[in-house]
């Protein structure tokens, strides 16, 4: 038998159609197989776990088959109860596939101590962002007279002078006694001079 004679035979084609059949079924327990190693097609919602505390995030994502880890503790939010979920990566609703982990930070118990800054004869356009840097924020504000406007002179809690350095709660208000603008250089002097005439006399 020629080889063109052969190639066309039915023992040469059955043979073809046989190898053609073995590498498609391949594939396709191939393709299968990786299939559910991956559970491809099958995707987890991320559940929403703000404001749960850890052992309740914990029987929620076992429940989905799904893990997690603890990264951090962050400062204090009121809105939250202490020792609760705040922040969680993946986001709620993203789609996952089985055993991811979800990253999650929990709310601290309290506010942390900061120091209070030095902010004698500042503006008080200078003291707003440098409270607000440290967590702290403005109280009442009242003015005395004083040549120069808007300076602060004095920084009180509660009724109460403080001094910087001392150590507070984050989240307090502090309170701000400022210079009125009022008082010019005139009625300074002046002032000066009744009150030598009156130490003379």
């Amino acid at each position: 038998m020629s080889f063109k004679n052969f190639l066309f035979s039915f023992t040469f084609v059955k043979q073809v159609l046989i190898a053609i059949f073995i590498v498609c079924a391949t594939l396709f327990l191939f393709m299968y197989w990786i299939g559910f190693t991956t559970n491809h097609g099958q995707e987890i919602v991320v559940p929403n776990l703000s404001k749960l505390t850890l052992e309740q995030a914990e029987d929620k994502l076992d429940e989905l088959d799904l893990d997690y880890e603890l990264l951090d503790t962050v400062d204090y939010n009121a809105a939250y109860p202490k020792l609760s979920i705040v922040q969680q990566d993946p986001n709620p609703g993203e789609k996952v596939k089985q055993n991811r982990v979800i990253y999650l930070k929990i709310n601290s118990t309290g506010y942390s101590k900061v120091r209070i800054p030095d902010l004698i004869q500042k503006t008080y356009r200078q003291a707003v962002p440098t409270l607000a840097a440290l967590g702290l924020e403005v109280g009442d504000t009242t003015y005395v007279p004083n040549l120069a406007k808007d300076m602060i002179l004095e920084m009180k809690m509660n009724g109460k002078s403080i001094k910087a350095g001392q150590q507070v709660l984050k989240m307090t208000k502090v309170d701000l006694v400022l210079g009125d603008g009022k008082i010019g250089f005139e009625e300074e002097e002046l002032n000066g001079s009744e009150n030598d005439s009156i130490n003379n006399d």
